[in-house]
């Protein structure tokens, strides 16, 4: 919503509001990868047309519809069962994505196993704040004294003995 608002707001910004309905209709009819449909289809079960184009036969086949009550019930019916069919079909579309997007982020992940008693190096996360170009991400030199189930690490400096908690990502061996 906001990248359709800079779009199509104004350079002072001030009429905002008056564009939010029209990125409202751009944001719900616009597909989505990870459903593999749009807002729209997902709750109305079909593609959005405008209703320029399709107002006078829209008029005269809701007409002719409700002059028979069963086929209109028939018909009603019909259009739940497949919205249904639809937003089953989004559901399982959006796992896939889910699954896809774990199954990438997982390959990247390097599994560290870190045991009690072993020397380890600690990342330093300053560097990403205050980049120098040759020096190391990793520094000191640690031995390990507990490790949590749930991934927080205790560790003990050699030169004075101080113990202190880290996460066990932020580790690497020797």
């Amino acid at each position: 919503m906001k990248q359709i608002l800079q779009k199509t707001v104004a350079s002072n910004r001030k009429d905002w509001s008056k564009k939010l309905d029209d990125a409202m209709w751009a944001y719900r009819t616009t597909f989505k990868t990870h459903i593999r449909l749009s807002p729209y289809q997902l709750v109305y079960g079909k593609a959005c047309h405008l209703s320029v184009k399709l107002e006078h036969k829209a008029y005269w086949v809701i007409k002719a519809l409700n002059f028979d009550q069963i086929t209109v019930g028939k018909k009603r019916l019909l259009k739940l069962i497949e919205l249904e069919e639809i937003m089953l079909r989004a559901y399982e579309n959006a796992l896939i994505y889910k699954a896809r997007t774990k199954r990438y982020h997982d390959k990247n992940l390097v599994s560290r196993n870190i045991n009690s008693g072993q020397l380890v190096l600690l990342y330093n996360s300053r560097l990403k704040l205050f980049p120098v170009k040759l020096k190391s991400k990793w520094y000191g030199t640690f031995l390990v004294k507990n490790v949590s189930p749930h991934g927080a690490v205790e560790l003990i400096t050699l030169e004075c003995d101080k113990s202190f908690k880290v996460n066990g990502r932020e580790l690497s061996h020797v």
